[in-house]
């Protein structure tokens, strides 16, 4: 039998620059593929297009291009047959495609809906698997934007919340969403009836939320969590303004969650305690005691991603620096 060398359980890549924004491909390639915003406070900065070699045990980076102001959130295209293609945001929602030999990438777009210069920042998006020409904004102007990306259009925005919004996340086929914002509230919506919405949860103080995750496998369940707080609150849609859980293990303030794009019942979080912690919620609504896993990182970790593709990596990364953990 020929020897064979075990797999790593943990790969790391070490970036020029502080890594913000992160997003795994889609596509059911060999090589892991991911890429990687940076964060300069300035109109500077790039987006990097990493591969990780198996073979090598090391990533390579495949290329960068450049990127005005920190990307908010990157997010590959959930459609795998077409072209190559990932958005981000910031300034604007830009869609750009990747060239077959992921050498080089090319604006593909830059969408705006605005008819004056001035323009609102966007704090996120997220990408419909349903409908990849539908993608959904958030921005501190208080609305919401559902995109098509094929005509370059907006389907429809609308105002969301009383204050900034600051993530927006589809459920399970494509016409639920949901975002959260400022003004602490988590709000539902059906884009066959947006004349009215369903506030969810609204949190104690009305201390604003900052990241919402829907579970892909049970849409009943969201995730979100408070800004400057350890806490992040499950909910279930059939029971709202009640946490179906509220989870505080961590020791300081969550920075991202993931919930398993396999699995109903686990969710990833990670926060300044340099803590990824993996919950298991399959005993709600009976009490969650603690995470079944635990990882320390070098440093306080700012974003998390699980890959959809290849569900048993996840990705975290913490100033320069991206793991990824099997």
């Amino acid at each position: 039998m020929e020897n064979r060398k075990p797999r790593k359980e943990i790969h790391r890549y070490v970036s020029s620059k502080t890594i913000y924004a992160t997003g795994w491909s889609n596509r059911p390639t060999p090589n892991l593929r991911m890429a990687l915003g940076s964060f300069h406070e300035d109109y500077t900065n790039s987006v990097e297009i990493v591969k990780l070699d198996e073979e090598k045990g090391e990533f390579v980076a495949a290329c960068t291009f450049n990127h005005s102001y920190p990307a908010t959130k990157i997010m590959w295209s959930p459609d795998y047959v077409g072209p190559d293609l990932l958005a981000t945001t910031g300034d604007y929602l830009r869609i750009w495609q990747v060239s077959q030999d992921e050498q080089s990438v090319n604006n593909k777009s830059i969408l705006n809906n605005k008819t004056t210069d001035y323009c609102a920042p966007l704090t996120s998006f997220d990408w419909n698997e349903t409908d990849p020409s539908m993608l959904g904004t958030s921005s501190i102007d208080t609305t919401c934007t559902i995109w098509n990306i094929e005509t370059g259009q907006a389907k429809t925005q609308l105002i969301a919340h009383d204050k900034e919004v600051y993530d927006i996340a589809f459920a399970r086929g494509k016409d639920i969403f949901a975002s959260v914002g400022a003004d602490g509230s988590v709000r539902m919506f059906d884009l066959r009836s947006l004349e009215h919405s369903t506030i969810i949860y609204e949190s104690p103080l009305l201390t604003p939320l900052l990241r919402l995750a829907w579970n892909k496998q049970d849409p009943n369940y969201l995730a979100t969590f408070l800004m400057d707080s350890n806490k992040v609150v499950i909910l279930d849609i059939r029971v709202p303004s009640l946490p179906a859980a509220e989870l505080e293990k961590h020791t300081a303030n969550v920075n991202g969650l993931a919930w398993a794009p396999h699995s109903s019942c686990h969710l990833c979080t990670v926060g300044e305690d340099r803590q990824a912690l993996i919950w298991d919620l399959s005993t709600l609504p009976k009490p969650i005691e603690g995470p079944i896993l635990q990882y320390s990182a070098e440093a306080e970790i700012n974003q998390v991603q699980w890959c959809t593709s290849h569900p048993e990596w996840m990705a975290i990364s913490f100033g320069n620096t991206l793991e990824l953990l099997r």
